[in-house]
């Protein structure tokens, strides 16, 4: 009997199982990857603390501030610069149409010469009309002689003139090239600080930026605290004047041999309190208007700026910046601060100030504020001067 065919299918057989040892080992190497390059990364670095970007925007401001003044300078010596560029080209243009003028004075002369060279004196008193004309040619040509001599040394000398004029001019120029070069990198500095400054405060969030800004709220209470306590000390210190001048005048009222009045020693000199009164009026009147580094009115100033214009309003010109402001005048101890006087702030003299009294000033106080008034306390002083 014949043998049936089977219909089952035929079981399929499996693979054998180190595939499945393959993909674990994969899969663990994977892993491993993965957690070394997470060790790789380095960590973001921490986030600074508000009191720390206080600090480091504070020292930002400043650092633009020192820019500011370099700035001042370098625009200052750009300015003079180019103003004696342009004199001496105008000095060169003068020459050389002088030195043009002689140059044809020379030519006639050549010409007049030559024409009378051209003949010899034999012939010339022969086909002279008359003995007596040659003879008046003869000194014309003599008397042109001395007179070519005379211009030769006039063109040599304005020749000579404006060629050292020329040399001072492209001498001026160069220097004018490096003062320019030295104004667009100052700026650029001063740019770049405020920059970084800005990218610090915007990088805040809602709450840093309360938290810096009541930080900011005591910094100015300790200021108006010490400005407070120096109104005071001021304020004792003219009522003991007023004291004693109301002793001395009763004295003098007295019959007895009147005693003379203290030697006067120019802290309360009337010429200067009037002077200062001028300035004060003047920087009084710029309050509220905005901080602009380079600036030197009448929309907007920079600290020296503000200076140097409240006193020009009083007759008295300083320089452009701190650092040549501050050699001006008398220098006076904080202590003995008058209405008027400059005071100057941190160590690289890169702000200033006009002390109005009671421990305040008026000054142009950095990018994004105004002018306004403030204790001179708000900032670790320097030194003060005063100016006239």
């Amino acid at each position: 009997m014949p043998v049936l065919a089977s219909h089952r299918k035929p079981r399929p057989t499996r693979p054998h199982s180190p595939a499945v040892g393959v993909t674990t080992a994969a899969l663990a190497g994977v892993t491993l990857l993965t957690s070394q390059s997470a060790q790789a990364v380095p960590s973001a670095p921490p986030k600074p603390t508000v009191e720390e970007v206080q600090k480091k925007v504070d020292d930002l401001y400043r650092q633009a501030g020192t820019a500011t003044q370099q700035y001042n300078r370098a625009k200052e010596s750009t300015d003079e610069q180019r103003r004696k560029v342009d004199r001496l080209l105008d000095d060169v243009a003068k020459r050389t149409e002088e030195i043009n003028e002689s140059r044809r004075a020379l030519g006639s002369y050549a010409a007049a010469q030559y024409r009378a060279g051209a003949v010899g004196p034999t012939a010339a008193l022969i086909f002279a009309d008359s003995p007596q004309q040659y003879f008046d040619q003869t000194h014309l040509m003599d008397r042109l002689s001395d007179r070519q001599r005379s211009a030769v040394a006039d063109y040599e000398g304005k020749r000579v003139a404006a060629a050292k004029q020329r040399a001072e001019a492209t001498k001026s120029l160069e220097t004018l090239t490096e003062s320019q070069a030295t104004l667009r990198t100052t700026k650029q500095t001063v740019q770049r600080k405020l920059g970084e400054a800005r990218t610090l405060l915007a990088r805040l969030t809602a709450e840093e930026k309360e938290r810096l800004a009541e930080l900011e709220r005591k910094r100015e209470a300790e200021a108006r605290r010490k400005a407070e306590a120096r109104a005071k000390a001021e304020a004792e210190a003219r009522a003991k004047a007023a004291e004693a001048e109301r002793k001395r005048q009763e004295e003098a009222q007295q019959p007895t041999e009147p005693t003379p009045p203290p030697p006067d020693s120019g802290a309360g000199d009337s010429t200067y309190a009037a002077k200062a009164e001028k300035a004060l009026a003047f920087a009084r009147a710029q309050i509220g208007k905005p901080y602009v580094w380079g600036a030197t009115g009448p929309s907007s100033y920079d600290c020296s700026g503000l200076t140097q214009a409240a006193w020009k309003a009083a007759g008295v010109d300083l320089p452009r910046t701190t650092w040549d402001q501050v050699k001006v005048g008398t220098r006076v101890a904080t202590d003995d601060l008058l209405p008027g006087d400059l005071v100057f702030f941190y160590d690289d003299i890169s702000h200033v100030g006009l002390y109005i009294g009671d421990g305040k000033m008026i000054h142009a106080p950095k990018p994004g504020a105004n002018v306004r008034e403030e204790s001179i306390y708000y900032m670790p002083i320097y030194g003060s001067v005063r100016p006239a």
